[in-house]
């Protein structure tokens, strides 16, 4: 956009704005913030502190399941809309990448429902991989923000801000037992070959000496800057050790990694969806260009942050959609928009807020003297480094794909077992392992790393449910019985661990107790047509035939060819009209 397009705006800068509420004459120093200094400690910089608490009293009520499903739709996906208003709503953006905006989505829609549908899981790790650049990106660009907004000499340590943020969000990743366990089994089955052991010990001792050289090398800048030229902005200090270091909380100091993850991304949203608002509202405010949708819902009104807050959970909404589609095709479409959703937000991202592009600095109230944008030595033109760029993303996950097509994918219990040698402290692994074992009719060496993943955590009901299953292949109910109580005792809305210890109560004689739990099962998950199936078996010997036609009837919706249910419904059929 030129400078033609712009008016100025009665209400200035988002700088100006801020500044002039708090009481500060125009003349003064422009503002080292972006809003005040409550609002960026309460939104930017300091949210992990008000996080931590409110996440801890969530899990006393809510599941680390739940949490992560909630976050991932509502906050996950929601948070995409935002974007997609500014890029299909701002004609002078959407003029300026035309053609990016009009084939993104159909490529990778396409590319998305054809994954989901023949269970691709290169999709998956590219999301993975992306995600993280992307959340890393977002934190690299508030410190552009408030360097530029402290100095005009920025532009010279954007480089070591950079590296040092790249560095320690991908350590905080591959150093984390839990985060590298979910990056080497989604890298698996996509179909990549098997990394050694020792590989994997020389890499990370490199990461940590990159680690170290890096933060090094970005401590002494920061020193020279402040000797030569006076300090640049605590601000930016302040947010890169409080980003980093709720990053590496949220992935290595949580018991459950799904909660680390729902942490980051609720902080991550809360950042985004503030600058965003920020940002649009000084946009409709200065572009009379902007019109139409964009322009009513970021017009000067504070009524609208609601129907703003209100727009994106309804948009994360679709998130939960997925599951409930009955339909296969109808399912497969879903995933894969969700999909398309998250990696059409991570690729407009990565061009339309470029803190050095001119119309955004002025937008942030940082200016041209507060970031001059770097001249590069050699320009590759825009075309040809935008190709380069997609190439590195195409070229790997088409041959992945390539790899899981044509069936060279490792097998499940090498894999696992790499996996395994790779983390022997994980117990998420060791399960993994011996899940595999097991299936394998290897089930006395997969009771032996069931046992290891409890000695590494010894809350994990998974494991006790599969020693259960493990002893009860082995005819040794009585242990069977007692895992399964573990189980349960550890995770009491697990329907299939009610199941099957329910099957175990019965066939020792205790019908009573089996049809308690039965009823829990069902009213735990009500898709269990097995067990539905069972407990009209159970009330058939109690002599309630009416119950259990409706359980046998139940079980028949669910699946209309299941043999026993048919036989069943028969029997007790018969019984009903004497």
């Amino acid at each position: 956009m030129t400078t033609s397009t712009l008016r100025r705006s009665p209400i200035g800068t988002v700088s100006e704005v801020a500044g002039n509420a708090a009481g500060r004459p125009r003349n003064a120093p422009p503002s080292p913030w972006i809003l005040d200094r409550w609002r960026d400690l309460l939104l930017f910089v300091g949210t992990p502190v008000l996080l931590i608490p409110l996440f801890k009293a969530a899990q006393a009520r809510w599941s680390a399941q739940d949490i992560f499903l909630f976050v991932g739709a509502f906050g996950a996906m929601g948070h995409h809309l935002p974007g997609m208003i500014r890029a299909y709503g701002d004609r002078n953006l959407f003029a300026r990448f035309r053609t990016r905006f009009l084939v993104a989505p159909i490529l990778l829609l396409t590319v998305a429902i054809w994954s989901s549908w023949y269970d691709i899981q290169a999709i998956q790790l590219l999301a993975f991989g992306w995600g993280i650049w992307h959340g890393m990106m977002q934190t690299y660009g508030f410190c552009r923000i408030y360097d530029g907004k402290a100095s005009a000499s920025a532009t010279a340590r954007a480089r070591a801000d950079f590296w040092l943020c790249l560095s320690w969000f991908v350590a905080a990743v591959l150093l984390s037992p839990m985060r590298f366990r979910t990056f080497l089994d989604l890298y698996y089955e996509s179909g990549g070959p098997v990394i050694p052991a020792m590989a994997v010990s020389v890499t990370r001792l490199l990461i940590i000496g990159v680690l170290a050289g890096v933060t090094l090398f970005f401590v002494f800048q920061q020193w020279d800057h402040w000797r030569r030229k006076g300090w640049a902005s605590p601000i930016k200090i302040t947010l890169l050790v409080s980003s980093i270091a709720f990053w590496w909380y949220c992935n290595n100091g949580v018991q459950n990694i799904l909660v680390g993850i729902a942490l980051f991304e609720v902080f991550h949203d809360v950042q985004y969806l503030s600058i965003v608002w920020i940002y649009n509202r000084s946009r409709v405010e200065r572009d009379t260009t902007i019109t139409g949708f964009m322009h009513f819902i970021f017009r000067k009104s504070g009524a609208l942050i609601g129907v703003y807050v209100g727009l994106v959970f309804a948009y994360g909404a679709i998130g939960f959609t997925t599951s409930a589609a009955s339909a296969l095709w109808i399912r497969h479409a879903l995933i894969g928009v969700v999909t398309a959703s998250a990696l059409l937000h991570f690729y407009y991202d990565g061009f339309i807020w470029k803190v050095r592009d001119t119309q955004t600095r002025t937008t942030l109230g940082i200016g041209s003297s507060g970031m001059a944008a770097a001249q590069p030595r050699f320009a590759w033109p825009p075309w040809m480094l935008h190709s380069v760029r997609w190439a590195a993303l195409v070229v790997p996950f088409g041959v992945l794909c390539g790899a899981q097509l044509v069936g060279r994918v490792v097998p499940p219990l090498e894999r696992t077992a790499k996996v395994a040698e790779v983390l022997p402290d994980n117990a998420q692994a060791q399960l993994n392992f011996g899940e595999e074992l097991h299936k394998a009719g290897r089930v006395q060496e997969a009771i032996q790393h069931y046992e290891t993943a409890l000695t590494r955590d010894a809350s994990l009901a998974e494991a006790e449910y599969l020693l259960g299953l493990a002893y009860s292949d082995q005819h040794q109910y009585d242990l069977a019985l007692e895992h399964y109580e573990k189980s349960i005792s550890l995770d009491p809305k697990s329907a299939r661990t009610e199941f099957r210890l329910a099957l175990l109560l019965r066939s020792a004689g205790r019908p009573t107790e089996a049809r308690v739990r039965l009823e829990h099962a069902v009213a735990l998950d009500p898709t269990m047509f097995l067990a539905h199936q069972s407990l009209g078996d159970l009330l058939c010997d109690e002599g309630q035939y009416k119950a259990a036609i409706d359980q046998y009837r139940a079980a028949l919706r669910l699946r209309p060819d299941l043999e026993a249910a048919e036989r069943g419904l028969a029997y007790a059929t018969s019984y009903a009209r004497r």
